[in-house]
Protein backbone atom coordinates (compact mmCIF):
# COMPACT_ATOMS: atom_id res chain seq x y z
CA UNK A 1 0.00 0.00 0.00
CA UNK A 2 1.04 2.88 -0.71
CA UNK A 3 -0.17 7.14 0.32
CA UNK A 4 -1.42 9.65 -2.30
CA UNK A 5 -2.03 13.06 -0.98
CA UNK A 6 -4.80 15.02 -2.14
CA UNK A 7 -5.55 18.73 -1.76
CA UNK A 8 -6.42 21.79 -3.12
CA UNK A 9 -7.37 25.57 -2.55
CA UNK A 10 -10.34 26.28 -0.58
CA UNK A 11 -13.41 25.86 -3.03
CA UNK A 12 -11.31 24.43 -5.35
CA UNK A 13 -13.37 21.51 -5.79
CA UNK A 14 -11.42 18.99 -3.54
CA UNK A 15 -14.61 17.60 -1.88
CA UNK A 16 -16.00 16.85 -5.19
CA UNK A 17 -13.09 14.83 -6.31
CA UNK A 18 -12.83 12.95 -2.71
CA UNK A 19 -16.29 12.14 -3.25
CA UNK A 20 -16.02 10.85 -6.48
CA UNK A 21 -12.52 8.79 -5.86
CA UNK A 22 -14.57 7.55 -2.95
CA UNK A 23 -17.72 6.33 -4.90
CA UNK A 24 -14.86 4.32 -7.36
CA UNK A 25 -13.91 2.47 -4.61
CA UNK A 26 -10.58 4.24 -2.85
CA UNK A 27 -10.33 4.45 0.89
CA UNK A 28 -9.84 8.23 1.45
CA UNK A 29 -8.73 9.52 5.31
CA UNK A 30 -10.17 13.06 5.48
CA UNK A 31 -8.05 15.34 7.64
CA UNK A 32 -11.14 17.60 7.53
CA UNK A 33 -13.76 14.96 9.47
CA UNK A 34 -10.40 13.94 12.00
CA UNK A 35 -9.96 17.58 12.18
CA UNK A 36 -13.83 17.98 13.69
CA UNK A 37 -13.73 14.58 15.32
CA UNK A 38 -10.64 15.71 17.88
CA UNK A 39 -12.24 19.09 19.15
CA UNK A 40 -15.82 17.44 20.17
CA UNK A 41 -16.73 18.08 23.72
CA UNK A 42 -14.41 16.23 26.71
CA UNK A 43 -11.50 15.77 24.25
CA UNK A 44 -7.96 17.30 25.08
CA UNK A 45 -7.91 19.31 22.14
CA UNK A 46 -11.19 21.06 22.76
CA UNK A 47 -10.18 21.64 26.01
CA UNK A 48 -7.13 23.36 24.76
CA UNK A 49 -8.87 25.30 22.43
CA UNK A 50 -12.00 26.68 24.83
CA UNK A 51 -8.91 27.40 27.03
CA UNK A 52 -7.05 29.69 24.42
CA UNK A 53 -9.83 31.41 22.63
CA UNK A 54 -12.71 31.20 25.21
CA UNK A 55 -15.78 30.36 25.19
CA UNK A 56 -17.17 32.64 22.58
CA UNK A 57 -16.57 30.52 20.46
CA UNK A 58 -18.77 27.49 21.11
CA UNK A 59 -22.11 26.98 20.24
CA UNK A 60 -25.38 26.79 22.49
CA UNK A 61 -25.22 22.94 23.27
CA UNK A 62 -20.89 22.97 23.94
CA UNK A 63 -19.44 22.55 20.41
CA UNK A 64 -17.23 24.39 19.00
CA UNK A 65 -18.82 26.94 16.61
CA UNK A 66 -16.42 26.57 13.62
CA UNK A 67 -17.25 29.39 11.80
CA UNK A 68 -16.74 32.20 14.78
CA UNK A 69 -13.47 30.02 15.27
CA UNK A 70 -12.81 30.49 11.21
CA UNK A 71 -13.14 34.12 11.31
CA UNK A 72 -10.67 34.43 14.29
CA UNK A 73 -8.03 32.47 13.26
CA UNK A 74 -8.28 33.80 9.24
CA UNK A 75 -7.74 37.07 10.39
CA UNK A 76 -4.35 36.52 12.98
CA UNK A 77 -1.81 34.36 11.60
CA UNK A 78 -0.31 34.14 15.17
CA UNK A 79 -4.14 32.80 16.50
CA UNK A 80 -4.45 30.36 13.03
CA UNK A 81 -0.63 29.06 13.97
CA UNK A 82 -1.85 28.29 17.59
CA UNK A 83 -4.95 26.41 16.73
CA UNK A 84 -2.14 24.08 13.93
CA UNK A 85 -0.34 23.44 17.00
CA UNK A 86 -3.58 22.20 18.70
CA UNK A 87 -4.91 20.28 16.65
CA UNK A 88 -2.57 18.61 14.23
CA UNK A 89 -0.67 16.47 16.06
CA UNK A 90 -4.03 15.06 17.33
CA UNK A 91 -5.36 15.04 13.92
CA UNK A 92 -2.21 13.25 12.70
CA UNK A 93 -2.63 10.75 15.19
CA UNK A 94 -5.96 9.69 14.06
CA UNK A 95 -5.11 9.90 10.46
CA UNK A 96 -2.01 7.10 11.53
CA UNK A 97 -4.71 4.69 13.09
CA UNK A 98 -7.03 4.93 10.11
CA UNK A 99 -4.01 4.22 7.41
CA UNK A 100 -2.80 1.42 9.46
CA UNK A 101 -6.35 -0.20 9.43
CA UNK A 102 -6.71 0.17 5.57
CA UNK A 103 -3.04 -1.23 5.54
CA UNK A 104 -4.72 -4.50 7.25
CA UNK A 105 -7.34 -4.91 4.64
CA UNK A 106 -4.79 -5.06 2.05
CA UNK A 107 -5.48 -2.20 0.20
CA UNK A 108 -3.14 -0.86 -3.16
CA UNK A 109 -3.06 3.17 -1.94
CA UNK A 110 -5.36 5.28 0.12
CA UNK A 111 -5.61 9.00 -0.25
CA UNK A 112 -5.10 11.34 2.79
CA UNK A 113 -7.47 14.47 2.00
CA UNK A 114 -5.31 17.23 3.45
CA UNK A 115 -6.54 21.01 3.12
CA UNK A 116 -3.73 22.30 3.89
CA UNK A 117 -0.90 19.52 3.15
CA UNK A 118 1.53 22.00 1.31
CA UNK A 119 1.55 24.74 3.95
CA UNK A 120 2.43 22.47 7.07
CA UNK A 121 4.37 19.76 4.64
CA UNK A 122 4.55 17.43 7.60
CA UNK A 123 3.48 14.42 5.55
CA UNK A 124 4.58 15.03 2.30
CA UNK A 125 7.60 12.99 2.74
CA UNK A 126 5.21 9.99 3.35
CA UNK A 127 3.90 10.44 0.10
CA UNK A 128 4.44 8.56 -3.31
CA UNK A 129 1.95 10.88 -5.33
CA UNK A 130 0.31 14.31 -4.67
CA UNK A 131 -2.70 15.34 -6.15
CA UNK A 132 -3.59 19.17 -6.61
CA UNK A 133 -7.64 20.11 -7.55
CA UNK A 134 -7.45 23.14 -9.41
CA UNK A 135 -9.57 25.77 -10.53
CA UNK A 136 -9.24 29.31 -11.98
CA UNK A 137 -9.17 32.36 -8.96
CA UNK A 138 -12.15 34.05 -10.31
CA UNK A 139 -13.96 30.82 -10.13
CA UNK A 140 -12.57 29.82 -6.56
CA UNK A 141 -13.96 33.30 -5.18
CA UNK A 142 -17.05 32.85 -6.73
CA UNK A 143 -17.33 29.53 -5.38
CA UNK A 144 -16.47 30.65 -1.60
CA UNK A 145 -18.46 33.74 -1.57
CA UNK A 146 -21.50 31.27 -2.82
CA UNK A 147 -20.74 28.45 -0.49
CA UNK A 148 -20.37 30.18 2.92
CA UNK A 149 -22.41 33.44 1.98
CA UNK A 150 -18.93 35.46 2.32
CA UNK A 151 -18.78 38.87 0.81
CA UNK A 152 -15.81 39.59 -1.79
CA UNK A 153 -13.71 40.78 0.98
CA UNK A 154 -14.14 37.78 3.53
CA UNK A 155 -13.44 35.65 0.50
CA UNK A 156 -10.69 36.98 -0.69
CA UNK A 157 -8.80 37.14 3.28
CA UNK A 158 -9.62 33.56 3.17
CA UNK A 159 -7.92 32.59 -0.07
CA UNK A 160 -5.05 34.91 0.72
CA UNK A 161 -4.40 32.66 4.17
CA UNK A 162 -3.34 29.56 1.80
CA UNK A 163 -0.28 29.17 -0.12
CA UNK A 164 -1.26 30.51 -3.65
CA UNK A 165 -2.81 27.63 -5.94
CA UNK A 166 -0.49 28.40 -9.15
CA UNK A 167 2.54 27.40 -6.40
CA UNK A 168 0.25 24.04 -5.26
CA UNK A 169 0.06 23.47 -8.59
CA UNK A 170 3.78 23.46 -9.39
CA UNK A 171 4.27 21.24 -6.86
CA UNK A 172 2.22 18.48 -7.06
CA UNK A 173 2.77 15.30 -8.77
CA UNK A 174 -1.26 15.22 -10.53
CA UNK A 175 -3.19 18.07 -11.49
CA UNK A 176 -6.81 17.90 -11.57
CA UNK A 177 -8.20 20.82 -13.07
CA UNK A 178 -11.57 21.83 -12.12
CA UNK A 179 -12.64 24.67 -13.56
CA UNK A 180 -14.90 23.21 -16.11
CA UNK A 181 -17.88 20.40 -15.92
CA UNK A 182 -18.51 18.16 -12.96
CA UNK A 183 -18.42 15.53 -16.21
CA UNK A 184 -14.82 16.61 -17.16
CA UNK A 185 -13.44 16.31 -13.89
CA UNK A 186 -14.50 12.76 -13.58
CA UNK A 187 -12.84 11.96 -16.18
CA UNK A 188 -9.45 12.93 -15.22
CA UNK A 189 -10.27 11.26 -11.71
CA UNK A 190 -11.15 8.36 -13.51
CA UNK A 191 -8.02 8.44 -15.21
CA UNK A 192 -5.87 9.00 -12.17
CA UNK A 193 -7.40 6.18 -10.38
CA UNK A 194 -6.71 3.56 -13.21
CA UNK A 195 -3.13 4.89 -13.29
CA UNK A 196 -2.52 4.40 -9.12
CA UNK A 197 -4.14 1.17 -9.57
CA UNK A 198 -2.24 0.06 -12.45
CA UNK A 199 0.58 0.90 -10.70
CA UNK A 200 2.93 -1.53 -8.50
CA UNK A 201 4.39 0.76 -6.07
CA UNK A 202 1.92 -1.67 -3.73
CA UNK A 203 4.28 -4.36 -3.98
CA UNK A 204 7.37 -2.85 -2.38
CA UNK A 205 5.77 -1.01 0.56
CA UNK A 206 4.02 -4.29 1.34
CA UNK A 207 7.36 -6.04 0.56
CA UNK A 208 9.32 -3.67 3.06
CA UNK A 209 6.66 -3.87 6.16
CA UNK A 210 6.55 -7.72 5.55
CA UNK A 211 10.66 -7.64 6.12
CA UNK A 212 10.24 -5.71 8.46
CA UNK A 213 8.26 -7.45 10.63
CA UNK A 214 10.31 -10.55 9.93
CA UNK A 215 13.33 -8.32 11.54
CA UNK A 216 15.29 -7.80 8.27
CA UNK A 217 13.73 -4.20 7.46
CA UNK A 218 16.79 -2.74 7.73
CA UNK A 219 18.93 -4.78 5.34
CA UNK A 220 15.93 -5.07 2.87
CA UNK A 221 15.91 -0.88 2.92
CA UNK A 222 19.27 -1.00 2.16
CA UNK A 223 19.18 -3.29 -0.74
CA UNK A 224 16.23 -1.35 -2.47
CA UNK A 225 18.17 1.73 -2.64
CA UNK A 226 21.31 -0.11 -3.70
CA UNK A 227 19.23 -1.62 -6.60
CA UNK A 228 17.53 2.17 -7.07
CA UNK A 229 20.94 4.08 -7.42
Amino acid sequence: MFLVGLTGGIASGKSTVSSQLRELGCPVVDADAVARKVVEPDTSAYRLVVQHFGQEVLLENGEIDRQKLGRIIFSSPEKRKLLNSITHPEIHRAMLKQILLYFLQGYRYVILDVPLLFETRRLTRFLNHTVVVYCDPATQLARLMQRDGLNQEEAKQRVAAQMPMKEKRGLASHVIENSGSREDTHRQVLKLHTKLEDSMEFLLVRAVAVAAVAGLGGLFLYTVRLLAS
